[in-house]
């Protein structure tokens, strides 16, 4: 079928990329979205991510669905206090949506406006924040099948536990608890209208009854201070935490602490721990910098702020999130080892 392109799709369709996109495009649309030609697609990218965006127009129109597409900077001033109302609009009408977009500080507000649209119409959605040629030609390159499987495995493990402990050699040592009453979930990178997920994909989550312990991030932060602060192995951030929430943190960086410290005291649950989560992507070899792939790495990192209560069921909320990923897990699903220095025990 011949659909008719906005002017803004066809600049993209023409815009150059380079072959190396080519699998990681066709992954997220035949793979990880299974996109059909009967359906509609809302394509949503800024100026900085134009390329990988039109690796993946690429693949929508030789897939033969209909699509549009959106720049963010032709229709508003970023950083964006809302999200565009032509975007929303587009996608009330859409089965599927694919955010490939170069976030901005103070962003997470218009995010949050896209990802309600999503939740109420239950759409396949790809979540690619801050998406990078490297991840395309890594994580996006994947067995996206193989890291389902593991997932599966292993999220049948965890709905049973009462508790997860996990140790590292850098000094982490948690014990989370959880509830029967909020809900696990898999986002491994084959997305459904169940949950929306980040491309690339693969970890479990739930929102965490309680969680005490030391927490050593020595891979990386997450929202903006991911870009500020990158790799932390030569400057770790040691959190502590008790009854759920930060105590305190330190780290021979000062502007990174002061600047988490700071980030996860914006409102009054910013210091609570909303996402306890076991990364899955065996695809993924080494952090690299970038939380949207480092946070699938294999091990557990833990969010601040926001615990996504319309789908693990959590009763509260908060205005942030911000993920922080450990190194090198010891895992331990009550009495079972899954995981022994950051490798897993589960063949998927």
């Amino acid at each position: 079928m011949t659909h008719t392109l906005t002017p803004q799709s066809q600049l993209l369709l023409q815009t150059a990329f380079p072959a190396a996109y080519e699998q990681g495009a066709k992954t997220a649309i035949e793979t990880c979205l299974r996109i059909r030609p009967s359906e509609k697609v809302t394509l949503i990218t800024d100026a900085a991510t134009r390329e990988i965006a039109a690796s993946l127009a690429a693949e929508l129109a030789a897939n033969g669905c209909s699509w549009n597409s959106f720049v963010l900077e032709d229709l508003s001033t970023r950083p964006l206090t809302e999200m565009p109302a032509a975007v929303l609009e587009d996608m009330s009408t859409s089965d599927v949506s694919i955010f490939a977009v170069q976030v901005q500080q103070h962003e997470l507000r218009s995010r949050m406006q896209m990802t309600d649209v999503v939740n109420r119409r239950r759409m396949r959605h790809a979540h690619m924040v801050n998406i990078t040629p490297q991840i395309m030609c890594e994580g996006m390159r994947a067995d996206f099948y193989a890291v389902d499987r593991l997932s599966q495995k292993l999220i049948e493990k965890v709905r049973k536990a009462k508790y997860i402990k996990a140790t590292t050699e850098a000094g982490t040592d948690i014990r989370a608890e959880f509830s029967t009453e909020l809900k696990w979930l898999k986002t491994s990178g084959i997305i459904s209208p169940e949950k929306w997920g980040n491309l690339p994909g693969g970890e479990i989550f739930t929102t965490p009854l309680e969680v005490n312990g030391t927490f050593v991030v020595d891979g990386v932060v997450g929202d903006y201070l991911c870009a500020r602060y990158g790799l932390l192995n030569a400057t770790p951030l040691t959190i502590k935490i008790a009854g759920n929430r930060i105590v305190s943190c330190e780290s021979e960086n000062k502007r990174l602490r002061d600047d988490f410290w700071e980030y996860t005291h914006t409102d009054e649950n910013s210091d609570r721990v909303g996402e306890f989560a076991i990364g899955t992507n065996i695809g993924v070899k080494h952090v690299i910098g970038n939380i949207l792939q480092d946070e699938k790495f294999p091990g557990i990192h833990i969010a601040f702020g926001n615990p996504y209560g319309e789908h693990t069921g959590a009763q509260w909320t908060s205005g942030t999130h911000i993920d922080v990923v450990g190194l090198r897990f010891n895992i331990w699903v009550e009495d079972e080892q899954v995981m022994r220095d950051g490798q897993f025990l589960i063949e998927p």
